[in-house]
C-alpha cells in the first residue's frame, strides 16, 4: 500500500488509491454496481477467500462505500449496499470497464454493455449516449450482459 501521507507531493489519485486501489476492491464495487449486495453472491461471483472479501467489506463500510443494513429475507445475515459516495464511482468504473473493452477485447465482444436507460443508446467511453448525445448519471446506465458475456448453461 501507499504510505498514508505525502510530504512531497499533494495527490488526489494517490488518496483514492488508498481506498480503491486494490484489485479485489474495484472488483467488489463492480458487483456491488451490478446489484450484488450479499457476502455469498459476492464471493461466488469473485472466487475470492472468505477472509479476503470479509477484509474488503469491512475497509469498504468504514470509508463510506458500502453500509451494511439488515437483509429482511434473511435475519441476522447483512446485505452491503452502494452509499451515494460508492455510486459516485459508477462512471470511473464504466470509464475503466470501456479502457479494458478497447484494449483488451474479448474474443466474443464487451462482456458489458452499457445502455441508456433514457433512450437506449449506447454510452461510449466519453459517457454520453450516442443516440441522444446526454450524459447520463449512473440511476439512468443499465448494464446488461453483451456478446461476450460467459454463457450460462441450463
Amino acid at each position: 500500500m501507499l504510505q498514508r501521507n505525502y510530504p512531497d507531493q499533494v495527490c488526489s489519485i494517490a488518496r483514492a488509491l488508498e481506498v480503491v486501489g486494490e484489485r479485489w476492491t474495484l472488483l467488489i464495487l463492480r458487483d456491488a454496481l451490478l446489484g450484488q449486495t450479499r457476502f455469498e453472491e459476492l464471493q461466488e461471483s469473485l472466487g475470492i477467500a472468505s477472509n479476503t472479501l470479509t477484509n474488503r467489506l469491512k475497509h469498504l463500510t468504514e470509508e463510506g462505500l458500502l453500509e451494511r443494513v439488515r437483509d429482511p429475507e434473511r435475519p441476522g445475515r447483512p446485505k452491503y449496499v452502494l452509499t451515494a459516495k460508492g455510486r459516485e464511482l459508477a462512471p470511473a468504473l464504466i470509464v475503466l470497464m470501456k479502457w479494458g473493452d478497447r484494449h483488451y477485447p474479448t474474443p466474443g465482444g464487451p462482456p458489458r454493455l452499457t445502455i441508456h436507460a433514457g433512450c437506449g443508446g449506447s454510452i461510449g467511453p466519453d459517457l454520453r449516449c450516442d443516440r441522444c448525445g446526454n450524459t447520463p448519471g449512473p440511476s439512468e446506465v443499465e448494464l446488461p450482459d453483451g456478446p461476450g458475456a460467459p454463457q450460462v448453461s441450463g
